[in-house]
C-alpha cells in the first residue's frame, strides 16, 4: 500500500464480530423487535368481528412491515452496504419480495372471506361493496402492481425483459408503496387503533421513505454536485476491454475503497437510462478513479468512444468486497476473467502476505496482467496465472478443486479469501472452500451481477 493510500484508507480496526456479522445481527435484531411491536399492536387493537377477518387484518399488519423492510433493503444505506454488500441486500430484497407476493394475495382474500362470513354473503359481493371506498380501491391498485412486478421478477420472465421495461416496473412499485401507505393510514381498526399505534406506523414509514430518498436521490445528487466527475482519459486495454479514468474535485473526500464499484452514467453519450455498475480497477488515490470494463453490452461497448472531458454522473461507491471485512493478516485473491478488476484494486491496497490466483482461458485473455505482475513484484506478492480449458486434459484441468487449491496455497486456512469472477467459477471456488472447511468469516465474495 502506498503512503497516499494509507492516509486515505487506514487499516481497519478489528472487532470481536466481523463487520458483516455485526451488520446482520443489528439488521435482523431491529426486524425482530419490530415484529414484536406489530404483534403488540394487533393484540391491543379492537377485536375483529370474527377470526377469519382477524387473521386477514393480522396479515395486513405484516404486509405493511414487509413493505417497509423492502424499502430499507434497497435504500443503499452506507452503513449496511459497506458491511453486507448491495448484492446480498438486493438478494434479500428479492426473497422477501416473494413473502410480499403471498401476503398481497392472502390479506385481501381473508378479509373478503371474513366479511362474507359476517354478513352471510359471498366474497365477490363484499369485493364490490369495498371497492367503492377510495382507500380500499387504492389498496387494490397497489396489490395489482405488486403482483405484476412479482410475476415479472421470476427469472424466466426477467430474462425476457428489456432494461427499460424493468426500470418502468420498479417506478410503478414506488407508486404502489405510496398507494399502500394511503390505504394503511385509513384502516382504523388496526393501523390507527391507538395513538401509540399511529405514532409507531408513521415513524416506521417516515424512516423507510427518508432512507430511500436520501440513499437513492439526495446522496447521489449531492456527491455529483460536490465532485463534478469528468472523463480524464480513455485507454484501450487487451482485446475488447477499456479503462476509463475519471477525475473531479475533492476526490480524497469520496469514501471509496478498493474492491467497491460505482454505477456510472455518461450524460450526452448514450441514453439517460444507460447506467452501468463497474468496479474500481485501481485503488482510489484521492485524485482519479478508474473503471475497466469488457464490451459485453451496447453501453459498455461504447466506452472507447467517450470523449475526454465528458461529464460523468456516478452513484456510490457501493459494496462490501473490501479490506474492511478482513479477519487475517494473510490474503488469497481469486479472480476470473474481467472479475480481475476489483481484485487488482485490492492487491494495490492490501497489506500482509498476498497470493493471487488469476483464471483466464489464455495469457492473451488475461486483462491487466502486466499491471498485476508489476504490483506483485513491488509488494512481494505471489501471482499464479491459471490458463487452459476447464476439465480438459488428463488429469482434468480443475484448478479450483479442493486438493488443487490446497496445493497452490498450503496455508489457505490462515488466509482471508476474496473471490470475484463468472458465476460458475465463483460457485466452484465457494464449494471447494466449504469442502476445505474454511470459516465463513474468512470468505468474501460478491455476485457482481450488479457490478457488470
Amino acid at each position: 500500500m502506498t503512503a497516499a493510500n494509507e492516509r486515505l484508507h487506514p487499516a481497519p480496526t478489528r472487532t470481536a464480530l466481523p463487520p458483516a456479522q455485526l451488520a446482520r445481527l443489528v439488521l435482523w435484531t431491529v426486524v425482530g423487535v419490530n415484529v414484536l411491536i406489530v404483534e403488540l399492536v394487533f393484540l391491543t387493537a379492537e377485536a375483529a368481528k370474527n377470526p377469519i377477518l382477524g387473521f386477514g387484518k393480522w396479515l395486513g399488519l405484516h404486509l405493511a412491515l414487509i413493505m417497509v423492510l423492502q424499502l430499507v433493503l434497497v435504500a443503499r444505506l452506507p452503513w449496511l452496504d459497506r458491511r453486507i454488500g448491495m448484492d446480498r441486500l438486493t438478494s434479500w430484497h428479492r426473497w422477501t419480495g416473494f413473502s410480499l407476493f403471498w401476503l398481497v394475495l392472502l390479506h385481501p382474500a381473508f378479509v373478503l372471506l371474513g366479511y362474507a362470513n359476517e354478513y352471510n354473503s359471498t366474497p365477490l359481493t363484499e369485493f364490490n361493496n369495498l371497492k367503492a371506498q377510495t382507500p380500499v380501491l387504492l389498496g387494490i391498485v397497489a396489490a395489482v402492481i405488486i403482483l405484476v412486478a412479482a410475476g415479472l421478477s421470476v427469472r424466466a420472465a426477467r430474462r425476457r425483459l428489456s432494461y427499460e421495461a424493468w426500470h418502468a416496473v420498479h417506478i410503478c412499485l414506488y407508486v404502489a408503496v405510496v398507494l399502500g401507505l394511503i390505504h394503511q393510514m385509513f384502516e382504523v381498526s388496526t393501523f390507527t387503533s391507538t395513538p401509540l399505534a399511529t405514532a409507531y406506523w408513521w415513524a416506521l414509514w417516515a424512516f423507510a421513505l427518508v432512507s430511500l430518498v436520501a440513499g437513492r436521490v439526495v446522496m447521489p445528487l449531492w456527491r455529483n454536485a460536490r465532485h463534478q466527475f469528468r472523463v480524464a482519459a480513455v485507454v484501450p486495454e487487451a482485446g475488447n476491454v477499456t479503462s476509463v479514468y475519471v477525475t473531479g474535485k475533492d476526490l480524497d473526500k469520496l469514501p471509496a475503497r478498493a474492491g467497491q464499484f460505482m454505477i456510472w452514467r455518461f450524460p450526452g453519450h448514450g441514453h439517460w437510462w444507460d447506467a452501468n455498475p463497474f468496479s474500481l480497477s485501481a485503488a482510489p488515490d484521492g485524485r482519479t478513479l478508474r473503471l475497466t470494463a469488457k464490451a459485453v453490452g451496447s453501453a459498455s461497448a461504447k466506452l472507447r468512444d467517450i470523449p475526454v472531458g465528458t461529464r460523468v454522473f456516478a452513484e456510490g461507491p457501493y459494496g462490501a468486497f473490501t479490506s474492511l471485512s478482513r479477519t487475517r493478516e494473510s490474503t488469497l485473491l481469486i479472480a476470473g476473467g474481467v472479475g480481475i478488476t476489483p481484485i487488482r484494486a485490492l492487491l494495490e491496497e492490501l497489506t500482509g502476505p498476498v497470493t493471487v490466483l488469476y483464471r483466464a482461458h489464455t495469457t492473451e485473455d488475461a486483462v491487466l496482467l502486466g499491471e498485476l505482475q508489476n504490483l506483485a513484484r513491488s509488494r512481494g506478492a505471489q501471482l499464479h496465472l491459471l490458463t487452459g480449458r476447464t476439465g480438459a486434459g488428463s488429469p482434468p484441468n480443475n484448478p479450483f478443486d479442493p486438493q488443487n487449491l490446497s496445493a497452490l496455497v498450503p496455508d489457505i486456512h490462515d488466509r482471508d479469501v476474496y473471490v470475484c469472477g463468472p458465476a460458475a467459477m465463483t460457485n466452484a471456488v465457494l464449494r471447494s472452500l466449504r469442502t476445505l472447511r474454511l470459516p465463513t468469516a474468512q470468505i468474501h465474495s460478491e455476485r457482481f451481477s450488479l457490478a457488470g
